[in-house]
């Protein structure tokens, strides 16, 4: 038997991204990780999260697709793509795995996807671990990285991180064989 503790957060927000690092840093510190997943639209939250673990593991950030906030248009810039590059961190952009083309089918003719299904039920826990889940599928079919091993998946709400959970990715064709094994941080509410 382990007992482990769980940091948890006042709300949801980036008002924790510090705080949710120094908790990650601290697990580092216990197990033998060597990758980390973040999701950052804009790159700033992977290069704090670089700032403060440096090159003890990978890190592999995840933006939003292009288009996702306006045609043709991406959420990180060209500036920090290049600071993130020069650190060792590289940035994926990709289709949501819990949304993507079946997000247009919703928002055309209504209804839900099967997909909404599993991304609510990740939201039960918080919005920052179905985006955690989210993004380990989306790397792990993007061949970042490898299925069968475990990661730190990191993620958030809008701006700023609050959530992260150790987890072993699958493909999405595996969906329902992905495991969380351990919460570090999640926010209350």
């Amino acid at each position: 038997m382990a007992r482990k503790f769980i940091t948890y957060f006042e709300k949801e927000g980036n008002d924790y991204t510090d705080e949710l690092i120094s908790a990650i840093k601290d697990k580092l510190d216990m197990i033998d990780i060597k990758r980390i997943l973040i999701a950052s639209a804009t790159g700033e939250s992977a290069l704090k999260l670089h700032e403060a673990v440096g090159d003890k593991v990978e890190i592999i950030n995840v933006t939003h697709h292009m288009g996702f906030s306006g045609d043709n248009e991406s959420d990180i810039s060209e500036e920090m793509l290049k600071k993130l590059e020069a650190v060792g961190i590289k940035t994926y952009f990709g289709c949501h795995a819990f949304s993507g083309a079946a997000r247009g089918v919703t928002n055309k003719y209504g209804g839900i996807s099967p997909l909404d299904v599993v991304a609510d039920t990740f939201r039960m826990f918080s919005h920052g671990i179905k985006v955690g889940a989210e993004i380990s599928i989306m790397a792990a079919d993007a061949g970042l990285i490898p299925v069968g091993e475990e990661i730190i998946a990191v993620g958030g709400r809008a701006h700023g991180i609050d959530s992260a959970v150790i987890l072993t990715p699958v493909n999405a064709k595996n969906l329902f064989d992905l495991k969380i094994h351990e919460i570090i941080a999640m926010p209350r509410d």
